[in-house]
């Protein structure tokens, strides 16, 4: 019987700038090789002191314009860190981040802030927080482990959101079946699952967004790799909604 457990890594403290994340994970779990190792995004940000104080930000006259019901210091801090804006209905803004991503806000979110009045923005770069969270754990318990650093995000045409992979170190991101035949001996020519953000979304369920859970462990799947998250963004010659 083919399965897999998500287990919650509970009892963590709040995260602060400089925390050592493997370290935490690795005593609060009982980790083995194989493990995927699924860390919140919100978390990733505070130990890296990615969170800006609004009282530090002087918002510019657009940035007032577009704010709607927010509060404008905060549009600004999303203006500066979106590369493009895809759509637009005040307050609601749709951005491309920096590092491709499109979400809500450019991923910046006041929701488990460290403090009033504080924004927390997405890491400077998700992949590389992911490999030093890898290789740090390897450095303490010996084992090799596969990180994900996950956040929200909202889906065209779906209602809700759903945990997505922006950061990834070892493992298979991807599964490409193309070539692959079904049951009926049909060929499949496009058919790549998005493994990752599978892994995401089911580790989500045991996280939650106010249970304080901000790590998961998800075991039984043989997924090593070297795929990293940004391979799930999608390139921009083959992106029919630019």
């Amino acid at each position: 019987m083919s399965e897999y457990r998500v287990i919650g890594v509970e009892g963590l403290p709040e995260i602060r700038e400089g925390d050592d994340l493997a370290a935490l994970v690795s005593a609060a779990c009982a980790l083995e090789d194989g493990d995927v190792v699924v860390v919140a995004q919100k978390v990733v940000s505070k130990a890296e002191g990615r969170v800006r104080l609004l009282d530090r930000v002087e918002a510019s006259r657009y940035a007032s314009e577009i704010s709607g019901d927010r509060d404008p210091r905060q549009t600004e801090v999303i203006l500066s860190e979106a590369a493009r804006v895809v759509r637009l209905r005040p307050p609601l803004l749709i951005a491309q981040t920096k590092h491709g991503f499109v979400c809500a806000s450019a991923g910046v979110d006041a929701s488990n802030a460290p403090e009033s009045g504080s924004v927390v923005l997405l890491p400077e770069d998700p992949d590389a927080s992911a490999e030093q969270i890898r290789a740090r754990l390897r450095e303490l318990t010996g084992l090799a482990v596969a990180v994900l650093v996950t956040d929200s995000f909202g889906r065209a045409w779906r209602e809700g959101t759903t945990d997505v992979a922006i950061g990834a170190a070892g493992l298979r991101v991807l599964h490409d079946l193309h070539g692959e035949r079904d049951p009926a001996g049909y060929e499949l020519h496009a058919t790549t699952i998005a493994v990752a953000d599978e892994i995401a979304g089911a580790a989500e369920l045991v996280m939650g967004k106010l249970s304080r859970v901000p790590m998961a462990v998800v075991r039984g799947l043989d997924l090593a790799g070297s795929g990293r998250a940004q391979d799930l963004v999608m390139p921009a010659d083959r992106d029919l909604f630019r």
